[in-house]
């Protein structure tokens, strides 16, 4: 039996040349009477690649509609390769493959990429987010005009927020089925909600002002400060239509006040 130190220096070893694909079969694993299990080993080493790949693919399906199968298998070997997995829970693999993807040079002609596997991670997290009972509008009602600015959003488990410099919103919700993709201009920045409210996770563009008001009021910040920001960022904020579609959308679950 193998002591402590041993079983650890030996999982270290076998987890290591799981990824490395022309490695050599650690030393320590054999087959049936001790003979070398290099053919075997080699088998399970491509089961656990392709794995991660499959998870992946599950995690990302909008960004595989943009590269293509091909493209895609192979941008995501080389993280596979980079990266390995830290959970045992696959849906949790990946979370930095959006990183990597704006670091993949044969992605470079795809800038937009990035920011649409970003929302596509945000998606998944929102699926899988703590329920909670979203905010009902009539409750702002209660609140006294003087005390508005003070006032304090509980922010839903599942709301996110990505911004991006590109039209990754629109991008993201056209690849998400297997209808034909319109013609988009990938050149317009849009900025994005995730919220999931009830059972479906929702993809929503804020307008202009709305990814720093929705961000500072999801961080915390008072509706005051989160209004000035807005207004800083741009002067035609509207501020009751954004609250209201904050509120819709389903991204608070409570209010409070600043000195409470």
């Amino acid at each position: 039996m193998l002591q402590p130190e041993q079983a650890s220096g030996y999982a270290a070893q076998f987890a290591a040349a799981l990824l490395t694909p022309d490695g050599a079969t650690p030393v320590a694993v054999t087959a049936p009477g001790a003979k070398a299990a290099g053919r075997r080993f080699d088998v399970y080493r491509n089961n656990v690649t392709v794995s991660l790949i499959e998870s992946l693919i599950a995690i990302y399906p909008a960004v595989q509609r943009i590269t293509g199968p091909d493209f895609f298998r192979a941008m995501a070997r080389a993280h596979v390769r980079e990266t390995p997995p830290t959970s045992p829970l696959l849906f949790d693999y990946g979370r930095d493959f959006p990183c990597f993807i704006g670091r993949y040079e044969h992605a470079e002609a795809m800038p937009f990429l990035p920011d649409v596997a970003r929302i596509e991670r945000a998606w998944l997290d929102a699926y899988h987010a703590a329920d909670a009972v979203p905010l009902d509008g009539a409750a702002l009602a209660t609140v006294p005009p003087e005390r508005l600015p003070g006032l304090r959003f509980a922010a839903h488990p599942a709301a996110r927020i990505v911004r991006s410099d590109f039209a990754a919103a629109t991008i993201f919700s056209a690849n998400r089925s297997d209808a034909p993709v319109p013609r988009i201009d990938g050149s317009v920045p849009e900025d994005a909600l995730i919220t999931r409210p009830a059972f479906d996770v929702a993809v929503r563009h804020l307008p202009p002002g709305g990814a720093v008001f929705a961000t500072l009021l999801i961080t915390q910040h008072p509706l005051g400060a989160a209004a000035e920001a807005a207004f800083e960022a741009a002067p035609d904020f509207d501020l009751a239509t954004n609250i209201a579609g904050l509120i819709e959308a389903g991204a608070f679950t409570d209010i409070g006040f600043e000195d409470s």
